[in-house]
């Protein structure tokens, strides 16, 4: 009975527990071909409240947003804010890892 209790209670500490960082949007979107479209891109995703950063790889064509933590970010919504930037969402991934860790994979792949 004792070590239900306990295991019940690190349970729910594990639970309640913030996450160290929250989710990552990964988006392949096609049209981008210079700078002025990552950059028109990077403001749009900039604008939602829910997103703590963006990466840009106009040579990827891939946008990655990191969300604040506490905030979700809608897939919906992001696709309708590319699309109103002009561009268009061909996939969206989640991905558990930082954006940092993001973009340092899109640059070692690059070398």
């Amino acid at each position: 009975m004792k070590q239900s209790f306990i295991t019940a209670l690190a349970l729910a500490a594990a639970l309640a527990a913030p996450a160290a960082f929250a989710e990552t949007v990964k988006l392949k979107v096609d049209g981008m071909v210079c700078g002025f479209c990552a950059s028109s891109i990077e403001k749009k995703m900039r604008a939602n409240k829910a997103t703590a950063d963006v990466y840009v790889n106009l040579e990827k064509k891939v946008v990655a947003v990191s969300e604040k933590a506490g905030q979700k970010l809608d897939d919906a919504a992001l696709k309708a804010q590319i699309a109103d930037a002009g561009y268009e969402v061909k996939a969206i991934e989640r991905v558990a890892t930082p954006l940092a860790d993001v973009k340092n994979e899109y640059k070692a792949k690059k070398s």
